[in-house]
């Protein structure tokens, strides 16, 4: 292939704007010495032509933008794979790419585009790579973050509900992980719900007490199971006309639970591991999906731990929603519930009011967060 031939124009230099920086007005003071030969006399200038006084520059296409943004197309991010970005706009996907200046400002997240997202878009000429190019990112109503260094990666954005997933086995449940989780959403604005999947590998009636640990502070949550078909019907009604995320460890049935609720998408599925419990990467990057019955769904990477060092350290007791209205009685205003005589939390724990396992994934998280926050300094 041929190089691209880029377009030129001739341009007038600009004028300069500022004084300079000394005097260089040898010809006066020259004249003003009376030793000097009056150099006035002998001195001349020759046209050079307008050729002298043009530069060449190289002419780039401009993005379509009319000031309003009403030549833009709008439309939806169901994934970004590499530079690439897929929209969706009135039921055609648009490859994109990101305009560079839009990187340039967002650059504080991992991506600066992620699915959910709306954004507009416009057409890219033909000569460049991508159909498109994405010249702005919408506000963002709700997000979901996580950690990652001194980072916080947006994992989906706009969506009205997080249903976290963990299977009651294969691989073994982890109630701090939903509860880590649950952190996450609360601080991102969506709905969290909790989904127990695998319920059919449940010998000892664990789930029940799991998830009504969930209801009793005001959690939606289901027990679900792909072979027996328990609960998915439950669970279809909880996505129908809802923007929903999908997320979890790997190996814990999103992608399964997804293909049972609408079989056409066909999503690839993997075996956990039986000697190790834990499952294989499917789903690479979170991915869009529109639902038949009114909806759409996000499923996401499943990740084995979750840092939420997007909460300040003295903010994440207000994600504990069963500690909110404990709060103002402790005895300390800084309080922490930890360590601490007449803390109000503390007391709900050994009354039976707070579960036990979520004061432990408090104490967990907030030890832990503590740790890392001395680490950075």
């Amino acid at each position: 292939m041929g190089k691209r031939k880029r377009q030129g124009k001739r341009v007038a230099f600009r004028q300069n704007r500022q004084q300079p920086g000394r005097r260089k007005d040898w010809t006066r003071r020259d004249q003003a010495d009376p030793a000097v030969e009056d150099a006035a006399v002998w001195e001349t200038v020759r046209a050079k032509g307008e050729l002298s006084r043009k530069r060449t520059v190289a002419e780039r296409a401009q993005p379509a933008s009319p000031g309003d943004g009403s030549a833009f197309l709008r439309g939806t991010v169901i994934a970004v794979r590499g530079q690439f970005v897929e929209v969706d706009a009135g039921g055609r996907t648009w490859m994109c790419t990101v305009r560079r200046v839009l990187r340039t400002k967002l650059i504080e997240g991992r991506h600066p585009v992620v699915a959910g997202d709306q954004v507009r878009f416009a057409p890219a000429p033909e000569s460049t790579i991508g159909q498109a190019v994405i010249e702005e990112v919408l506000p963002r109503r709700t997000t979901l973050h996580r950690s990652e260094g001194r980072r916080f990666h947006v994992i989906a954005a706009n969506v009205e509900q997080v249903v976290i997933v963990s299977s009651i086995r294969e691989p073994m449940i982890k109630p701090h992980l939903i509860d880590r989780y649950l952190v996450a959403v609360h601080a991102g604005g969506p709905v969290g719900l909790v989904c127990l999947n695998k319920v059919d590998l449940d010998k000892d009636g664990e789930a029940d007490e799991i998830l009504e640990r969930y209801r009793r502070i005001g959690y939606g949550a289901v027990a679900t199971s792909v072979p027996s078909g328990q609960g998915v019907e439950e669970l279809r009604g909880i996505l129908k006309d809802k923007i929903t995320m999908l997320v979890g460890q790997s190996g814990v049935g999103k992608s399964s639970l997804i293909n049972a609720i609408q079989p056409d998408l066909n999503l690839k599925v993997a075996h956990v591991s039986i000697a190790t419990e834990k499952g294989r990467h499917t789903t690479t990057t979170a991915v869009w999906y529109g639902l038949a019955m009114g909806g759409a769904i996000i499923d996401t990477p499943g990740i084995r731990a979750l840092d939420v060092a997007m909460v300040p350290l003295n903010e994440l007791e207000a994600h504990f929603v069963e500690f909110v209205d404990r709060i103002p009685h402790c005895k300390y205003p800084n309080c922490v519930h930890i360590h601490e005589d007449g803390c109000a939390v503390k007391a709900a724990v050994e009354a039976g009011e707070i579960d036990v396992s979520r004061y432990e994934s408090y104490v967990e998280l907030f030890m832990d967060r503590s740790e890392r926050q001395q680490q950075r300094r």
